[in-house]
């Protein structure tokens, strides 16, 4: 099944040339900033502040998003995170991909009590359902079903929980 992406097609150079029409640079800018405090920043509650007052993403409570985590730097807002989950060291949360011809955008939603391991990446248009598990290093490129472990590059369920 493929994600639930919105596509964009784009006439003459390739969508990242066009960047500055699909998002504003002075937004761009804010985010890469607050972005990198937020990976830096050793306090959870300060990191989790960052992202919901500058980024307007949603996090549940008492949700840890580790050190180096890289969320989107252009539609962070699209990111939304459950409650008591934790997103592991170096992730990325992507909510768009530029191709040669298009670009896509698609929310990311992550439910609650939730544990993504180490250097994950999450493509635009994903849903990992509440207490999923994914296994370090693995590439979320389709819908995650709750209480499931998934891990793999291809991503693929290894045990219903």
């Amino acid at each position: 099944m493929p994600r639930n992406t919105e596509r964009y097609t784009v006439n003459g150079a390739n969508p990242l040339w066009q960047l500055y029409k699909t998002v504003s640079f002075w937004k761009v800018m804010k985010n890469f900033t607050v972005i990198q405090m937020a990976r830096y920043c050793p306090i959870l509650s300060w990191k989790n502040w960052l992202y919901r007052t500058f980024l307007r993403m949603e996090i549940g409570s008492q949700s840890a998003v580790a050190l180096m985590v890289m969320m989107d730097i252009m539609f962070p807002e699209r990111i939304k995170i459950g409650d008591d989950c934790v997103i592991g060291y170096n992730t990325t949360i992507l909510a768009h991909e530029y191709l040669v011809d298009e670009y896509r955008l698609g929310d990311v939603w992550i439910g609650s009590k939730v544990l993504v391991g180490a250097n994950c990446t999450i493509l635009p248009g994903v849903t990992i359902g509440d207490e999923a598990i994914v296994a370090a290093g693995t590439v979320v490129h389709k819908d995650v079903p709750a209480r499931t472990f998934v891990g793999g590059n291809p991503m693929q369920i290894i045990k219903e929980l």
